[in-house]
């Protein structure tokens, strides 16, 4: 998705930027300071929302809204002001909001739910390969794990499909009977901090889920040929079976069990 701020002043774009990247993390972000740079971002770039200041020095924001609508017809408008007179007249230009200044967080994510041209965005997500070796890519690059571990609490979470593990269980498939109880925890919150940070990277911490003492994976950030496998007939798995996640012993036990 990508985003244009249209504001004379450059501390009311910073300003609009922060709480923009707080509430679109994945979205880029294009800000002009004039109608000149407003257009020419328009023409090369296929603008989704435009925030744009209603009073500025060379160009009101509502002249600019028809600028920018002849160069892409379905682009939503945000109008950002600290004026309220000029509300109606906005909405004769069927914006999508009408926003007071100082805009805060809420406001932005109730416009985003009324957009007039609702935005159509590839979700992004990690494709998980379980047959064979496990592996992990994002972007079509392999994610990289720091330790072996964390790779494999992932892979045993993911082959939950979705439901919750606690600790003590987690501990009891990744080290068996190796360790106290008390070490494999302290080893457990490691893995899962650094796990954490390992999807922080892409942008795809969302995909683990914490729930007081359990852990469990969001299907729907994953494209995984296990869960394709699963939504299937029942014999879909038949040609896998004996090559499951084959670096962990453990995943022996799940095949079987399907």
């Amino acid at each position: 998705m990508k985003l244009l701020i249209v504001d004379d002043e450059q501390l009311a774009r910073e300003d609009l930027t922060y709480v923009l990247q707080d509430c679109l993390p994945q979205a880029e972000i294009l800000a002009a300071g004039n109608k000149t740079d407003a257009l020419a971002l328009c023409q090369s770039n296929p603008i989704d929302i435009a925030f744009l200041d209603v009073e500025m020095p060379d160009i009101s924001g509502l002249e600019l809204s028809k600028e920018l609508r002849s160069i892409r017809q379905d682009i939503n408008i945000i109008f950002t002001t600290a004026y309220s007179q000029y509300a109606l007249p906005a909405f004769k230009l069927y914006a999508s909001a009408y926003l007071m200044k100082p805009v805060c967080r809420e406001d932005i994510l109730e416009a985003l739910e009324n957009l007039r041209f609702p935005c159509v965005t590839e979700v992004k997500k990690l494709r998980v390969q379980c047959f064979g070796n496990f592996e992990v890519f994002y972007d079509g690059q392999p994610l990289l794990f720091r330790r072996s571990k964390a790779k494999e609490l992932l892979a045993y979470l993911i082959s939950l499909h979705g439901s919750s593990a606690t600790s003590s269980e987690i501990c009891a498939v990744l080290w068996e009977d190796s360790g106290t109880p008390e070490k494999q925890k302290n080893y457990l919150r490691q893995l899962i901090s650094e796990l954490r940070s390992t999807l922080e990277t892409c942008g795809m911490e969302d995909v683990l889920i914490h729930n007081r003492n359990s852990y469990a994976v969001n299907p729907k950030k994953l494209d995984c040929d296990l869960y394709r496998a699963l939504e299937q007939e029942s014999n879909a798995t038949v040609s896998h079976r004996g090559e499951f996640m084959k670096q962990y012993s453990w995943a022996e036990f799940w095949i079987k069990e399907k």
